[in-house]
């Protein structure tokens, strides 16, 4: 399906900080996010298992009970197993939670891109998204957790299971649409190179954004529009630091980042331009963008993310990021 059609809003919302990420978030923050989200005219949900061990999804389906289903698209992900098992504290504080999501389930995770764990995983996230169904589904971190080319091995699992079953609930009209939900190119970059089976989109995080996007520029984004695949901008804050925050890919930003960061402000500031709208325009103005998610769990920042889609921003801030070699001249920037 094509995504554009069925993501109609381009401002969406993703849910990874309703999993505890970084922080223990009060359920009240939750439900007052979600609801700014809505009145906001936000229509497209995110969210994941493995976002606090599924304590995403239980709370943004908690958030968005009562409203009407046909109303809005949501998407969950494949390639985490939330196992009853809890972990041993020890072990959690050496793991892949550890920082990210230590705040939130314990519960065990496991990575399994076969068949059988894709139906799996979509049978108890329609569980705990009390849903009777999904619009999308990711395939999740496809390449992330691995090594080296070990990933590969990983693809080639997800490709002759999840890529199947999806493609086949797809045909079937379970689903509305897939794809793979990721923070690395090399996986998208080989799914768009494959014959059979064909996603519906992509959904990359952190690998278009004022921060960084070289790399997408050279293959993904026009093999995107030439395929008539959809790309769904994940992290377009860059895990927060754009906006503010310590992270950049999840972990304290370094000197590099930054250093680039404070060149942008500086550009910002001398066109009296706002960072956030900033970010979010320069990643929509891309043609093979059809939905920016940046994520929150405060209510005011969600109001401040609509209101940054209206900023007008002048084009010689955008000349200026270009000529100081801030962003790729090969960028499309938004038009004022």
């Amino acid at each position: 399906m094509n995504l554009k059609s069925l993501i109609a809003n381009p401002l969406g919302h993703g849910a990874a900080p309703l999993g505890n990420m970084f922080r223990n978030v009060p359920e009240a923050e939750v439900q007052a996010t979600i609801d700014a989200a809505w009145a906001n005219g936000v229509r497209y949900y995110d969210t994941a298992p493995f976002y606090g061990a599924g304590l995403s999804e239980t709370r943004l389906g908690n958030a968005l009970v009562g409203r009407p289903r046909d109303e809005y698209v949501l998407s969950t992900k494949i390639g985490r197993i939330i196992l009853d098992e809890l972990e041993d504290p020890a072990a959690r504080e050496l793991g892949e939670k550890s920082g990210l999501f230590e705040h939130g389930n314990r519960n065990r995770i496991v990575n399994d891109y076969s068949a059988d764990a894709t139906l799996r995983s979509i049978e108890d996230s329609l569980r705990r998204l009390k849903t009777d169904r999904l619009d999308i589904v990711w395939i999740h971190d496809i390449a992330q957790d691995f090594y080296g080319d070990e990933w590969l091995s990983h693809f080639e699992t997800a490709r002759t299971g999840a890529f199947r079953v999806l493609s086949r609930l797809r045909e079937e009209g379970v689903i509305k649409a897939w794809g793979l939900g990721v923070n690395r190119v090399e996986p998208v970059e080989l799914t768009l190179d494959l014959d059979e089976p064909k996603p519906d989109g992509f959904l990359l995080a952190g690998r278009y954004s004022l921060l960084d996007h070289d790399r997408a520029l050279q293959r993904v984004m026009p093999q995107a529009i030439e395929q008539g695949v959809g790309i769904v901008v994940g992290g377009p804050y860059s895990s927060g630091v754009t906006v503010g925050g310590e992270h950049f890919e999840y972990q304290k930003a370094n000197a590099t980042v930054l250093a680039k960061l404070e060149r942008i402000r500086a550009v910002a500031r001398a066109h009296d331009v706002d960072v956030k709208a900033a970010a979010l325009q320069f990643a929509l103005a891309h043609p093979a963008v059809v939905s920016v998610i940046p994520g929150s769990t405060r209510p005011a920042h969600a109001n401040e993310d609509l209101a940054a889609l209206s900023q007008v921003i002048p084009m010689a801030f955008w000349n200026d990021l270009r000529q100081q070699g801030l962003i790729n001249a090969l960028a499309p920037v938004p038009t004022a």
